[in-house]
């Protein structure tokens, strides 16, 4: 039982509970190993004993907790404050706010929001600083209720992409859909920057930096120094044009995959050329200089870790003593003059792309958007990326985050992502964390957090160990919302947390009550404590994001052909009987359609996909839901998921493009053209604002001149 309270102490459950009334104990080699990854040495009944002891004693002696949270009730006056204090008599406290003010004493009603220091003297001579976070009580929400889309962004091609879709490509979505349709947002997935080299991981939850967004979605010829390349490089950026058509036409015309190593590969000789060959003017440099400046270290890093994986590859672990820690390797970067300018190459690379996410943001707003562009937080980072090592004391080395087992996956999960350390993030006053919101929230009207359950516990998997030996791990939700709740006042953005799958009891509730909004997906909105039929709209949650699907599921017209299950089939992923699966996935479905029929939302009857994809969407509208979400290949009646849980070769997960029932991939053009597009935003339109679906003028079905039937 000492294991155990010393588990206890830190956070790390000894046993977990997948249902109601089942409870399952954690192996012992497993808390060890987590204990281990947290600095506890619990290897044996006498160093257990002997940390239990010093944590104690610990305790004992501390004047202050590493972080305090105070929140800002929404009448102006101080709340609680997380954890209390508990001082002893005479002692003195002193906070020096973010802006340098100094407050005696312990009333600290009339604090400012922001992170300040404070400090503890008492009459024993014994002292000590911590952090405070003054937080609002909630984060903003909407002015009124939207409807926006939801798309990969690397799938939606226009006719100027360099083989995947790009933020110029971004902003045209936005400006459209704000201005023709009058969507709300536009959700994109993950645009942080990857692991470098090839062949990389194509997918976005998996990046190297969540702190840095991804060069490769640069619109190349919307770099100002772009049209200042002489003729002297013209021939030569011409050739590299002319690879970008044709990995363009692969894709939209040869049906091949994205690639997103070769559109990097001809982007990348393109910037070369184009920043060797061109100085920015003087308006243009001092604009660099101050990103500089604003980004401080952390670009520093990141910028260091691209130019050394260049060099020696990604994998830091491997490099040479000297360059895996960012401290030590700043010594051989001054060293090396070619090492220093492919280091200031990607700083300037990280400022152009900062700088069209700036411009694709202000589009959203000036198309009349509520909300704007709505970026994704993946739940971590590669292990062997640019975060991981710059900033390598704030993860558990040899640990993994991932997910036990369920109903829908007996072995559970290894997402392969080094978690964040909880003591570490406490006793830094949550930086690391503060600092990866700040740069998300830069240019986001909202920001999706992946996997929201994370910011109150996570499952590690000790390395080399199946996904069922692992266990929970808790964070100090408090603080982790706190920050949160602050970083997205000062920002003015909304919060949304993919509360899918298991969820401990409370966390919704706490979540609603900061303000974030969840996530409620129609196949999973069901009466589940009672009939288990599906939720009618009256019932659903009123703070939320409702959808029909996600990047995850399969696409609408998939769901209701019931072609998902046999492709699941086909790639071994279903673990049942094919034929009992079809026809309950059929039975299911049944239920939906029969609900719209019954509600006047199918007057159509059943047997019209595009009919019954419209009828989903009048169902979504028909909840209390703040915010719809509309999948964008669902407004084309895509069928193929854009990625397949469960498979990496077998299925091209995150390298499709955006296509129609038939796959023939579209274009962003003819997207914006598409009958079927137009005639299901113009209602989403006519019903958000309160009309009938046709009001305003014309059949729904109408489209601009010149269209392609999809």
């Amino acid at each position: 039982m000492t294991l155990d309270r010393l588990a206890a102490r830190h956070g790390v459950a000894t046993a977990h509970s997948p249902s109601e009334g089942v409870t399952v104990p954690v192996p012992d080699a497993t808390v060890v190993a987590v204990l281990a990854a947290l600095g506890v040495d619990a290897a044996s009944p006498e160093t257990v004993a002997a940390a239990l002891d010093a944590a104690e004693r610990a305790d004992r002696e501390r004047l202050l907790p590493p972080t305090l949270v105070l929140h800002r009730e929404e009448d102006g006056s101080g709340g609680t404050l997380r954890p209390p204090l508990d001082l002893p008599p005479g002692t003195r406290l002193r906070v020096t706010t973010e802006d340098g003010d100094v407050v005696d004493g312990g009333d600290w009603s009339g604090l400012p929001l922001g992170v300040h220091v404070v400090g503890a003297e008492a009459p024993d001579g014994r002292a000590a600083t911590g952090t405070l976070i003054v937080s609002p009580a909630r984060v903003p929400g909407p002015g009124r209720r939207a409807y926006g889309l939801l798309v990969q962004l690397y799938s939606l091609l226009s006719t100027r992409s360099w083989g995947m879709g790009d933020l110029g490509d971004l902003r045209e979505l936005a400006t459209w859909a704000g201005r023709t349709h009058g969507a709300g947002f536009v959700q994109v997935n993950p645009l942080h920057a990857g692991v470098p080299g090839a062949p990389s991981d194509p997918s976005p939850y998996r990046p190297s930096s969540r702190r840095f967004p991804d060069p490769v979605h640069l619109r190349i010829e919307e770099v100002p120094e772009y049209a200042l390349v002489g003729a002297e490089r013209r021939e030569e950026l011409d050739r590299i044009l002319a690879e970008a058509a044709e990995l363009r036409e692969r894709v939209l015309g040869k049906g091949a995959l994205i690639d997103r190593d070769a559109v990097w590969d001809v982007k990348r000789r393109a910037l070369e050329l184009v920043l060797g060959a061109v100085e920015p003017g003087p308006g243009r440099r001092a604009d660099f200089h101050d990103f500089l400046a604003e980004r401080g270290r952390a670009l520093e890093d990141h910028a260091t870790y691209q130019a050394l994986a260049e060099r020696h590859g990604h994998h830091w672990r491997s490099w040479p003593e000297e360059l895996r820690a960012p401290r030590a390797a700043e010594s051989a970067v001054r060293a090396d003059p070619a090492l220093a300018a492919r280091v200031d190459f990607h700083c300037r690379l990280a400022w152009l792309t900062d700088r069209q996410l700036a411009d694709a943001a202000a589009a959203a707003r000036e198309a009349g958007m509520e909300v704007g562009i709505v970026h994704d937080l993946a739940v971590g980072v590669h292990p062997e990326g640019s975060d991981a090592w710059a900033l390598q004391e704030a993860f558990a080395a040899g640990m993994s985050v991932g997910a036990p087992p369920d109903a829908f996956n007996s072995r559970g999960q290894d997402w392969g992502l080094p978690p964040w350390r909880p003591d570490a993030l406490a006793a830094a006053g949550y930086a690391p964390y503060r600092g990866l919101l700040r740069e998300l929230l830069r240019h986001a009207g909202a920001l999706r957090i992946d996997h929201v359950m994370g910011l109150f516990r996570l499952w590690w998997v000790p390395e080399g160990r199946e996904p069922t030996e692992g266990t929970y791990v808790r964070y100090d939700a408090e603080a982790m919302l706190a920050v949160l709740v602050l970083e997205a006042h000062r920002a003015g953005a909304l919060v949304i947390g993919e509360d899918l799958g298991t969820v401990e009891p409370g966390v919704r509730e706490e979540l609603a009550r900061r303000g974030v909004f969840g996530t409620s997906v129609l196949w999973f909105e069901r009466d589940w404590a009672g009939t288990g039929r599906p939720l009618p709209a009256g019932e659903w949650r009123a703070e939320c994001v409702a959808t029909a699907t996600t990047h995850d599921l399969p696409s609408t017209a998939a769901r209701l052909s019931g072609e998902h299950v046999g492709l699941r089939h086909r790639l071994g992923l279903l673990a049942g009987d094919l034929e009992r699966e079809r026809a309950a996935d059929a039975a299911e479905t049944a239920e939906w359609l029969g609900l719209f029929e019954r509600t006047g939302l199918l007057p159509e009857g059943p047997g019209d996909e595009e009919a019954e994809i419209r009828a989903v969407h009048r169902f979504l509208l028909a909840t209390p839901a703040r915010m719809v979400g509309v999948w964008l290949p669902d407004a084309v009646g895509d069928r193929r998921p854009q990625n397949l849980p469960g498979t990496w070769d077998e299925y091209p997960n995150w390298r499709l493009p955006l296509s129609g029932p038939d796959g023939q991939p579209l274009t962003l053009e003819q997207l914006a053209a598409s009958p079927r597009a137009h005639a299901l935003l113009r209602e989403l339109r006519a019903r958000t604002e309160g009309r009938g679906p046709s009001d305003g003028g014309g059949d729904a079905r109408t489209a601009p001149p010149g269209a392609r039937p999809v």
